[in-house]
């Protein structure tokens, strides 16, 4: 044997034999993987929740073929030692296959049988390799398929992910409602159709978004009930061939032990659950609607926090970065735009996925690799946006009082003048006040339509922030009437 060939074992499927780096656990499935699927450039480690997802269910399985005497106990033992291993962050690496990829999925499950298999061959002694004596197929995938273990991995990886969004999120809203309470009695304009509006306070505007992303959470944690349904037993298309009747009871048990997500249960259906996709549309959905919101709340900040001369600037966003290349001095609001990027980016990750949904055919959908790339992709960004916005923005934001003085020469003041001297009134004061650019409390007076302390309360900006009564009864006159 040459040395080229010493470094290599030879491993065979029913397209030929190839050479297999000794070095690797992953088989010969995985290495025509690598070559036919070199798309994204994605490969499966970099999702390290979907390998650990895949390893859980790998795992509940053999356990479960272990109860029926369908393994024995050296090879079920050994094939559970792997995936526990794989559990606990080890062999990370060897998961090279990339995320988009045709059959369904198949070469991402070979991949981690491969890997199983060549790991607990060497726990029992023998070389590394995917085939012999514990085979990837005959023991590693017995009474299953990539059609129920890939979409059940996919559900189960969604879930740790949600989780870590949920606590991301959770921070946000608190520093939020932080600001929210920081922020209680700082007066401002409020604005609708980027035209004045009645005054509000900036901490009521932080409280709005802070209530927007309380419902993102709320959605995103009953998104679990959801996700729990997995296909385990369904085999190939729902009909359960090759899988014993007891399998399908005792893998639940497992999965539920394995992956301590107590709300799995197999599907009422599982031809339903294996050939439709909407449960993972549905997570992608929550997805968006969150990033929307962020979206929202971040072209909020970059409005506020315009200017600093030309623009509203009231608030001061924390600067994190020179602004230009060319301008001295200028800060730009870079946190919120790249939220914002992230957004767009998390909603056309939803497309893809609706699409893809849509797409599948008879009893199987084919597209569940780019089904899964994109969530994955679209739950990475958002995890990790969420965590630099609070911490290099909402934290550090501070009310600007120059920017925010407007609020009391604003003609929406005359708002609340509307059930005193009604809405016509109401209307040829505001319009006086703009063409003379004198303030309406002035107008008012010099018309004598109401005493200055009665006026006073009425056009309270603070008064107008909070719901109440008009104030003590008052009989609207001049104090010289």
């Amino acid at each position: 044997m040459s040395t080229e060939n010493a470094e290599f074992r030879e491993e065979s499927d029913l397209l030929g034999t190839r050479m297999i780096p000794k070095t690797a656990y992953w088989g010969i499935q995985t290495l025509r993987a690598q070559e036919n699927f070199g798309v994204s450039q994605v490969s499966l480690y970099k999702y390290p929740n979907l390998v650990v997802a895949l390893a859980m269910v790998k795992k509940a399985c053999a356990l479960a073929n272990l109860d029926l005497g369908h393994l024995s106990p050296d090879y079920g033992e050994a094939i559970v030692k792997a995936c526990d291993e794989i559990i606990d962050g080890q062999l990370l690496d060897q998961f090279i296959v990339d995320m988009l990829q045709g059959g369904a999925g198949t070469s991402t499950n070979m991949c981690v049988n491969e890997v199983i298999a060549s790991r607990a061959n060497e726990l029992i002694g023998e070389v590394r390799n995917s085939l012999t004596p514990i085979s990837s197929h005959d023991h590693v995938n017995f009474s299953q398929s990539t059609n129920d273990v890939y979409p059940t991995a996919i559900k189960i990886a969604t879930i740790y992910g949600l989780r870590e969004l949920s606590a991301n999120l959770t921070r946000l809203i608190e520093a939020l409602d932080e600001k929210a309470k920081e922020f209680e009695n700082i007066l401002k304009l409020g604005r609708t159709e980027m035209q004045d509006a009645v005054p509000i306070t900036l901490g009521q505007e932080f409280s709005a978004w802070s209530c927007a992303l309380r419902r993102d959470l709320q959605r995103i944690i009953a998104a679990k009930q959801v996700l729990k349904t997995h296909n385990i037993g369904a085999t190939a298309i729902g009909t359960s061939l090759n899988a014993d009747p007891e399998y399908i009871e005792l893998a639940e048990k497992h999965l539920i032990e394995v992956t301590g997500i107590e709300e799995l249960t197999t599907a009422d259906n599982l031809i339903d659950d294996t050939q439709n996709s909407d449960e993972f549309a549905h997570a992608s959905g929550l997805l968006r609607v969150c990033a929307m919101n962020l979206g929202k709340i971040c072209g909020d900040l970059i409005l506020l926090s315009s200017g600093p001369v030309g623009g509203f600037h009231e608030i001061t966003l924390p600067p994190v970065q020179p602004g230009s290349s060319i301008m001295p001095g200028k800060v730009n609001p870079v946190i919120p735009e790249m939220v914002t990027q992230v957004a767009f980016q998390v909603m056309g990750h939803d497309l893809v996925i609706t699409i893809a949904s849509q797409a599948g055919q008879l009893e199987l959908n084919a597209f569940e690799p780019v089904i899964a790339y994109n969530f994955f992709q679209a739950l990475k960004v958002l995890k990790n946006a969420i965590p630099i916005l609070t911490e290099k923005c909402i934290k550090g934001i501070r009310p600007n009082p120059s920017g925010l003085e407007v609020v009391h020469r604003s003609i929406g003041l005359v708002t609340a003048l509307n059930p005193i001297i009604g809405y016509e009134a109401s209307s040829r004061i505001a319009k006086k006040a703009l063409e003379t650019g004198r303030p309406i409390r002035e107008i008012v007076l010099e018309e004598g339509l109401l005493d200055k302390d009665w006026l006073d309360f009425i056009l309270s900006p603070s008064r107008m922030t909070k719901a109440g009564t008009l104030g003590p009864k008052h009989d609207h006159k001049t104090n010289e009437e």
